[in-house]
């Protein structure tokens, strides 16, 4: 019998949790369906994010107190081999939303295999690619 897996919840750690919430919450348009105890006001380790049929959760990268002053190069360098892949109809508005909310993004484009696809990085580096079907 195999085993009847239902989804995927990819987990990234990030290092200003607050930022990352609001890219994925108010700019990309997740919804925060839970989070970890506050540690301090507004302030916590774990997030749940999902948008529809996508859950997506986040988790800070240190423990409160032990961050550095701002995300070490090298970590944020390992990103770069992390891709996102999401389902999107409506590219050319979601280009423009981008653009809206102050996300440095370049049009999107059509790649060799057929797929219409907007580029973009989260706060962390990560690379999040909306895509669809040309």
């Amino acid at each position: 019998m195999a085993i009847e897996i239902e989804g995927i919840a990819p987990l990234i750690f990030v290092f200003d949790m607050p930022a990352s919430v609001h890219f994925y919450r108010d700019v990309l348009g997740f919804e925060l369906v839970n989070h970890a105890p506050e540690y301090a006001e507004g302030l916590f380790h774990w997030a749940m994010l999902r948008s529809k049929d996508v859950t997506f959760m986040l988790n800070t990268a240190y423990d409160e107190g032990q961050a550095p002053e701002k995300p070490v190069l090298a970590r944020v360098r390992a990103h770069g081999d992390t891709q996102f892949y999401f389902a999107c109809a409506d590219l050319d508005a979601a280009y423009q939303h981008l653009l809206a909310n102050g996300i440095k993004v370049k049009p999107p484009t059509v790649a060799r295999y057929g797929f219409k696809q907007l580029h973009v990085k989260d706060p962390d580096g990560y690379h999040l690619c909306l895509q669809h079907p040309v």
